[in-house]
């Protein structure tokens, strides 16, 4: 099946670490957006992951429906089916969820994938991740104990943040200060309450200087060795090989990030990096030019009649899908993805 088993995305991110490369992580919103990523990563010949928000979800339902779960299990449904005909894997991942929303997206969520698990069918979706970044530490771990132990049941796997993501994304606000970087007490307690796997397989969004949003390089410091370091006290907490690397790392706000950073970065054990900003430009760039371009077509200007060939959504919507493409095809070329799936 093209939408990972659980094997299947296990054995994804054991070989993304060995082989020092990451999925990229795409956010959709609509059929459009899941098609250019799906399409994208069979060209790229990469698998691949793609995630929904809580706004996304939510807006994926329908202005006249509104509801998180509805939205995303309907996506997920539909990426199912579409992808089928693709020759590469496909994870569905859902992306943020602070505490306040966690009743109302991951935990039905998860309920759903339990229930098709105890009937023998495999998980609704693979993974989802809860950011505890606007809560403290321990109960930011005590809620994801929670959580993993329900993900590992239903044979999810769970993503947590420890430490915080500048800016803003999907209403979730932070500073631009020194908790971008996640330390190394705060790895060693992740250790100490999750586990290094033995409870069930997370991924951990840790910080090193990351902005969600449009930046400039420059304007926010990364610093990848934050990420080694970190590695470094789970495997003197774990007793592990020196050249070990325990935790699965994921790269969140990393428009604006150069190449050298990235790679250095994977490096270190990110297997998946999120990218969302830069493909909502990809998408929305060539409407907005076919607008300008066919502004007498698509406006019924002095009471003309138009260009019904301007406006049909389908003209400006495949561009849009192409462009998307293209920009996802470059993401798993700088994540090294691309040529590695495993089908």
């Amino acid at each position: 099946m093209p939408i990972a088993t659980p094997e299947v995305y296990n054995a994804m991110l054991d070989g993304a670490k060995k082989g020092e490369y990451a999925f990229p992580a795409i956010n959709v919103t609509s059929s459009e957006t899941l098609n250019a990523a799906l399409r994208a990563f069979a060209e790229a010949e990469s698998d691949g992951i793609v995630q929904l928000s809580t706004g996304g979800s939510e807006f994926a339902s329908g202005l006249g429906v509104k509801d998180m779960v509805v939205g995303s299990v309907a996506m997920a449904e539909f990426a199912h089916v579409v992808a089928e005909r693709y020759p590469v894997n496909v994870v569905l991942h859902t992306d943020h969820c602070p505490k306040d929303k966690l009743d109302g997206f991951v935990r039905p969520l998860m309920a759903i994938s339990a229930e098709r698990v105890a009937r023998g069918e495999e998980p609704l979706f693979q993974s989802h991740m809860w950011d505890g970044s606007a809560v403290e530490l321990e109960e930011n771990l005590q809620i994801a104990a929670e959580l993993l132990d329900a993900a590992a049941k239903a044979r999810i796997i769970l993503e947590v943040e420890i430490g915080v993501v500048g800016g803003e994304e999907d209403g979730v606000h932070n500073e631009v200060n020194e908790k971008l970087y996640t330390s190394p007490g705060d790895y060693e307690r992740t250790v100490e309450v999750l586990g290094g796997g033995e409870k069930g397989r997370y991924l951990l969004a840790a910080t090193f200087g990351n902005v969600h949003g449009v930046y400039k390089p420059g304007n926010v410091k990364l610093r990848p060795e934050i990420l080694k370091e970190g590695q470094e006290v789970a495997r003197a907490k774990l007793g592990l090989a020196a050249d070990a690397k325990p935790f699965d790392l994921v790269f969140h706000g990393g428009s604006g990030s150069g190449l050298e950073e990235i790679h250095e970065a994977i490096s270190y054990g990110v297997v998946k990096m999120n990218v969302d900003t830069d493909t909502q430009y990809a998408f929305t760039r060539p409407i907005a030019s076919h607008m300008f371009q066919n502004y007498d077509g698509v406006l019924k200007i002095d009471g003309e009649v138009g260009n019904k060939k301007a406006y049909d959504p389908r003209s400006y919507l495949k561009k849009a899908e192409q462009s998307m493409t293209d920009r996802v095809v470059e993401a798993c070329q700088t994540l090294k993805s691309a040529g590695r799936t495993l089908r």
